[in-house]
């Protein structure tokens, strides 16, 4: 089992609960999504799978390792070796070409391998579009190079966060497309957080959050 979330709770600042008792697990290997409304508490389980928000009860764990054993750093490292992002805002730097941010986050981690990211910007139909910047791209384009740079590093788990929110149903099946067969063909596991049912019917499993736990 690759993430095995337990129980989880978690409030709003004030004391509001957002999670209660939530358990899910994911393997490697599988597909997962998470839908639910506005406020259901879908992001925030996305950023406590993350790493990115601590837990006010329960459990997670991901690849082995307990995330409420880990402080700052801890946490920092366990993202850098196994967790990948994507979002619906796509987030590359404006500055750097896309040949750049396609190798940003495995530079990070210290695990960039040109061949791969040159076999992935193929994959992504980006091999002719390296040389140019963000704000030259479609939003299409721009959520290519954004799984690109998530997939660059090997995660074993890629987190996404409304990953098409921002795209035409065109554009939006392009990517969905594209981010099934990588994760398919990696080995990862995709846990992605959708308002669609029809993107949700697409993935191996579906969880629905409502009132703050799993219906």
């Amino acid at each position: 089992m690759l993430l095995n979330i337990d129980k989880v709770q978690k409030s709003y600042p004030g004391g509001r609960p957002v999670l209660r008792d939530v358990s899910l697990t994911l393997d490697q290997g599988q597909t997962l999504a998470l839908t639910g409304e506005s406020g259901s508490g879908k992001s925030t389980l996305l950023n406590l799978a993350a790493a990115l928000d601590s837990l006010d009860g329960g459990e997670i764990t991901l690849d082995g390792t307990a995330l409420s054993s880990l402080d700052d750093h801890g946490r920092a490292t366990l993202r850098r070796q196994s967790v990948s992002l994507v979002f619906q805002q796509f987030n590359l730097i404006p500055s750097l070409t896309v040949a750049q941010n396609l190798s940003f986050h495995a530079r990070l981690t210290r695990r960039e391998d040109t061949g791969w990211t040159a076999h992935l910007a193929n994959r992504l139909g980006l091999s002719e579009l390296l040389p140019r910047y963000p704000e030259n791209l479609s939003g299409g384009q721009q959520q290519r190079v954004a799984i690109g740079r998530a997939m660059a590093a090997r995660p074993k788990l890629l987190l996404a966060d409304e990953p098409t929110g921002n795209l035409d149903e065109t554009a939006s099946a392009t990517v969905l497309d594209l981010m099934l067969s990588l994760v398919a063909d990696t080995g990862a596991a995709l846990l992605l957080v959708t308002h669609s049912q029809d993107i949700a019917a697409r993935l191996d499993r579906h969880a629905h959050l409502t009132g703050g736990r799993i219906a």
